[in-house]
């Protein structure tokens, strides 16, 4: 091949390439504009004064803030707020702790029924969460747990755990035996090992389940309604519900709320987004 065919060949290459990126960049642009436009419109909604407005447009026209307070002093959706933090954390570290302690049983010790109590775990996430509602709420009942925000953790650590415990035990599956091996091997116990060894090496994992576990206790409605009728112990979701009356729907109140809701969220994954990373145990064992 010539220099000039070798350069006309680089040519056609190089404007492939490059209409190869421009394709995919715009690709990328269509993909977060269409997942991003519902969360503009929530936003400039909540801080637009005219948001109740038929005729409001796109952008807001008058900016305020007077949606928010709204929502935090007449909402009352501080209380919310302050209720749904401590329901969803202490589902994530209740919900975290059992599933890993189970993740590591059916992972690393023989028994019997082991692996129907891994089907049954998966039969689990199967029945529909409507089904489960007037068993759960007849249930609460007997156990004086309606009006708690323990009963609420109850149900929502019962929903998280059959997620947590099927992906935590790919993780602790896939981290070589011999490492806890050499742990024993150098006069470890068998506590020490797992605090030193194993839980660091799940730490993905927990990671993953704990966002799975802080989302489906934030957002969940139909059970925070159904266990709670002191509006005291409302959860953000339930609490939402306020601003929708049979005159009308305060737009501006419900998107502020939204906006809120959205917020704590968002603040847990970039707290634990870091963490969400494989390969930790890769080459921790050499063949």
């Amino acid at each position: 091949m010539s220099t000039r065919q070798r350069s006309r060949a680089n040519a056609v290459s190089g404007s492939r390439t490059l209409s190869g990126r421009l394709w995919t960049a715009l690709g990328v642009i269509a993909v977060l504009a269409f997942s991003l436009f519902p969360v503009f419109i929530m936003v400039s909604t909540a801080v637009d004064a005219r948001a109740n407005d038929g005729s409001r447009s796109l952008l807001p026209t008058d900016f305020t803030l007077d949606n928010f307070s709204f929502v935090l002093d007449e909402g009352n959706f501080t209380t919310y707020l302050r209720n749904s933090i401590v329901v969803a954390l202490a589902t994530v570290l209740i919900s975290s702790a059992i599933a890993l302690l189970a993740s590591v049983a059916v992972s690393r010790f023989k028994f019997r029924f082991r692996t129907a109590v891994l089907i049954m775990i998966l039969v689990v996430q199967m029945v529909p969460l409507e089904a489960l509602v007037i068993p759960l709420f007849l249930q609460a009942k007997s156990l004086a747990l309606l009006d708690h925000l323990f009963g609420l953790v109850v149900v929502y650590v019962a929903f998280s755990l059959p997620f947590a415990i099927w992906t935590l035990r790919g993780f602790v599956a896939a981290i070589p035996v011999e490492i806890e091996e050499a742990a024993y091997v150098d006069g470890a116990s068998w506590p020490r090992m797992f605090w030193s060894i194993l839980l660091p090496l799940c730490a993905p994992g927990l990671v993953a389940t704990s966002v799975f576990s802080f989302i489906t206790a934030w957002n969940e409605f139909i059970f925070a309604i159904t266990f709670m009728s002191d509006e005291s112990k409302y959860t953000v979701a339930a609490g939402l519900r306020q601003f929708f009356t049979q005159y009308g729907t305060n737009w501006g109140a419900v998107m502020a709320g939204s906006t809120l809701i959205t917020l704590p969220v968002m603040l847990f994954f970039v707290a634990v987004q870091r963490r969400l990373s494989s390969g930790l145990v890769a080459g921790a064992v050499k063949g």
